[in-house]
């Protein structure tokens, strides 16, 4: 069975965009680019991608993937990728998007089906991941903390966790990020 990851960057101060949804800030901290081989590692086990509304929003313009969409798998490769979005948003010509509406619990079948033997990467927001923790499907957090505060913006997860619900496993430095991995117990485990 497919693990469920929330793999993400986030602000010092605990903030993964800022109040417009952007994610500016994390390209101006040195190595916010992304990848390197432990993120192709990452990648490569990888079945199916999940992302909330404005994530793909913010990606979609960022990187203009309507007019340019042979960016898309230079990221992302070949991988479904299921949008949780109540609204009408594009689809990147040529790649496998499949927009969803509601609970998370009812589309988890098919996303399993989806991710076969590989994991399924929450990729954003932190609400989504929020979702999928309160439905008992998330199985890992995996964080990297950058030298960067905003203030204010769009919350790392806007739940609340106690210490019984998460263990750290693995904590390292990667260049200016501070990296933390925490197993997820379901709510009430």
């Amino acid at each position: 069975m497919p693990r469920v990851i929330f793999y993400t960057a986030t602000t010092l101060d605990g903030f993964l965009a800022d109040d417009e949804h952007s994610l500016e800030w994390l390209f101006s901290v040195p190595g916010g680019e992304g990848g390197g081989d432990d993120f192709a590692a990452f990648l490569d086990g990888i079945g199916v991608l999940v992302q909330g509304s404005s994530t793909y929003q913010w990606v979609l313009d960022h990187e203009d993937l309507v007019a340019h969409p042979e960016k898309w798998p230079e990221y992302y490769g070949a991988r479904p990728t299921w949008v949780f979005t109540s609204r009408r948003l594009p689809s990147v010509p040529g790649a496998d998007i499949r927009f969803a509406d509601g609970d998370v619990a009812s589309h988890w079948p098919e996303i399993r089906e989806a991710a076969g033997d590989r994991d399924v990467w929450v990729v954003g927001g932190g609400d989504l991941a929020g979702q999928f923790a309160d439905a008992g499907l998330l199985d890992e957090i995996r964080v990297s903390v950058a030298p960067a505060t905003l203030g204010s913006g769009k919350p790392l997860l806007p739940r609340r966790f106690g210490a019984d619900r998460l263990e750290l496993t693995d904590a390292k430095r990667a260049g200016a990020f501070a990296e933390l991995t925490y197993r997820v117990s379901a709510p009430g485990a």
